[in-house]
């Protein structure tokens, strides 16, 4: 569809497309012509798109349905629009409550109508140099995300974490979080061009959902069924000022002061050991009750918990060590 829409302003046409078949589309259409199976390619729309008429396709996009057809929707309906096309595209959009397009001969865009929104869809060189601005911001985001987490499982191992560190991890998570479903939106306009970036976009996001989740395990108190859900959306809901604010991200998931002790219950640093199942680490947790206990522990007290046998319990055992090694190594830089 997005090639399709180039060929309409390459070829200096204008344009109008219903994207979606019906009852109300067709009450609203007059005159054109019926298409038999006309299957969807950008060369035959664009071509159909030379007569003065709208072009209608089905819901899936698949089939072009009809062309050459004149509009007529509910003149009543309020409009802001000031030219004839942009006017019946909006028109039409509120009336059959599917997608409309209206291409623009003298500007030479595709601004989409649909759901009460009005969207000017950019050239894809535009897009694209958009879309590598904001990858190159999420990269760097990305590394200060990791570096936070790095940072407060240092802290955690050696018993100096505080709700100031645990703060900054949520607050560069949901970040991250934000601008990738940002990139993500603007990657959809580029249509099979778009794939390449999802796959950049996919691995830049990679783990901070669940990363999020589990440190909100670890510290939000008191933990019932649905605390860490109604956390996340109300993280969602702060405007971009509020993030920011470490003191207001506090009080929403009800820390204390963000200097004061905090104690993490290990979710988040049993869920880098490697192949430990979910369940399992949920009894560790459910057992010792606290991140410095589980370091603590030693292998007989590891084994005693449900599905840690020999050989897991001195897999924790080995990684809890090398943890705390590498915790005497920065306790200079921790202080």
């Amino acid at each position: 569809m997005r090639r399709a829409l180039e060929r309409i302003i390459q070829q200096g046409k204008g344009g109008l497309l219903v994207l979606g078949d019906g009852p109300r589309v067709a009450s609203a259409s007059s005159g054109g012509f019926k298409l038999n199976g006309a299957a969807f390619t950008p060369a035959r729309l664009a071509e159909l798109a030379k007569m003065d008429g709208g072009i209608i396709l089905d819901n899936n996009w698949g089939t072009i349905v009809a062309a050459n057809v004149h509009f007529v929707p509910d003149g009543s309906i309020p409009t802001d629009e000031t030219g004839a096309r942009h006017r019946t595209a909006e028109r039409l959009a509120v009336e059959t409550e599917k997608p409309v397009v209206a291409v623009s001969e003298g500007r030479k865009v595709a601004t989409l109508f649909y759901a009460g929104e009005k969207i000017e869809l950019a050239q894809p060189t535009e897009v694209a140099a958009h879309i590598n601005q904001e990858l190159q911001s999420l990269d760097r985001l990305r590394s200060r995300l990791d570096e936070a987490e790095a940072r407060l499982t240092r802290l955690e191992v050696a018993g100096l974490a505080n709700y100031r560190g645990v703060v900054t991890l949520v607050q560069r998570a949901e970040l991250v979080e934000r601008l990738g479903r940002q990139v993500a939106s603007r990657a959809l306009t580029l249509g099979d061009e778009g794939r390449i970036v999802t796959l950049q976009l996919n691995d830049l996001l990679s783990g901070v959902d669940r990363t999020l989740r589990l440190v909100l395990q670890d510290y939000m108190k008191p933990l019932r069924r649905g605390t860490v859900e109604r956390a996340i959306e109300e993280l969602a809901e702060l405007s971009g000022s509020d993030l920011e604010d470490s003191v207001r991200v506090a009080k929403e998931l009800g820390f204390p002061d963000l200097d004061e002790r905090a104690t993490a219950r290990g979710q988040r640093l049993l869920a880098q050991v490697g192949r430990l199942p979910d369940s399992v680490r949920e009894e560790i947790v459910k057992h010792f009750g606290s991140v410095t206990k589980i370091l603590n522990a030693s292998e007989e007290r590891l084994r005693s918990v449900e599905g840690v046998g020999d050989t897991r319990a001195a897999q924790l055992r080995s990684f809890f060590d090398r943890l705390q090694a590498t915790a005497h190594e920065w306790e200079p830089v921790l202080d």
